[in-house]
């Protein structure tokens, strides 16, 4: 797929009317891509989304924000966040812990900045502290799949059997990154690692956007290897619509949102999966089982399954 061309940045945003809670008819659901930041990096992130990406919806601070979702029915929350700079993931790491010890409804994952000094010790820390995997943003923070200082992060989640989550597909980009996505970004480099790091549990969001038919060749060929649905579903991302996840491998997708920096209706995504004939058992998977087990939630203890 050649890159998006002629997109006006900001994207616009939908008023599309929001749900009072998950609907009934649907298993416990783990939105397994929600952002924690504290609150003056979740207003430069703002920033940033008003200028070059699209207008947020909702704006709320973390608290805020896990109220919000937890009063919509939504029973557990998967927390990321990504460091932006070298030397800022210790503080990270420790807001994050600090919100998964109140709060038993928050898994949470730690970050570093790939290449800076002792990232393994910055992440076995955090996963003594109680976070449950990592999470990075190529597009952020410029790095490629083989770059140096990533071996350091897939050794650390090796060691200490813990989920890696990148953000490594091409879409969606932004000319306000440091970098150009379509540069560093392409599904042979994602190959390459999963081949040389077996033990590595690595999770793409977005369905590996914009190349989902060879994501879902990946999925197909590697145990090792998750996809999120993280916005892809909600047919605003101006790229070609996505594979049909009822044909892949559903014990291998997570849901997710990316929630609250969306432009839409925080259950946009989860009512077109309503619809789209999955069968109970894998709308299950999709919506909750996959994300317990990957991240060790304990999903059927929590919520009385």
């Amino acid at each position: 797929m050649e890159p998006t061309k002629n997109i006006t940045l900001p994207l616009p945003a939908l008023d599309d009317p929001e749900g009072e809670r998950v609907p009934d008819n649907l298993p416990p659901v783990v939105d397994a891509h929600v952002h924690i930041f504290p609150d003056a990096l979740f207003d430069a992130v703002w920033g940033w989304f008003d200028q070059f990406g699209w207008p947020i919806r909702y704006r709320l601070y973390t608290d805020d924000l896990i109220d919000f979702l937890l009063e919509k029915g939504i029973s557990h929350i998967v927390a990321l966040q990504y460091a932006h700079k070298p030397g800022v993931a210790d503080e990270l790491n420790r807001y994050m812990t600090d919100l998964v010890r109140k709060n038993q409804a928050v898994t949470g994952l730690a970050t570093v900045f790939p290449g800076e000094e002792d990232a393994e010790g910055i992440l076995a820390k955090a996963f003594k502290n109680g976070l449950k995997g990592v999470k990075l943003h190529s597009h952020v923070q410029c790095f490629t799949m083989d770059s140096p200082g990533m071996h350091a992060v897939y050794t650390a989640c090796c060691d200490h059997d813990r989920p890696l989550v990148i953000h490594a597909g091409r879409e969606p980009k932004s000319p306000a990154y440091p970098c150009d996505p379509y540069t560093i970004c392409h599904w042979t480099n994602v190959e390459k690692v999963l081949q040389a790091y077996p033990a590595l549990k690595l999770v793409v969001p977005h369905l590996g956007a914009d190349e989902f038919d060879a994501y879902q060749r990946l999925l197909e060929r590697f145990d090792h290897l998750w996809l999120d649905t993280t916005m892809v579903l909600a047919d605003y991302l101006p790229m070609a619509s996505p594979p049909d996840i009822a044909g892949m491998r559903t014990e291998r997708i997570l849901y997710g949102t990316d929630f609250p920096n969306i432009p839409y209706a925080w259950d946009r995504e989860l009512r077109r999966m309503e619809k789209m004939g999955l069968d109970a058992e894998s709308l299950r998977k999709i919506l909750g089982d996959n994300a317990a087990a990957l991240f060790g939630i304990d999903y059927g203890r929590r919520y009385g399954e």
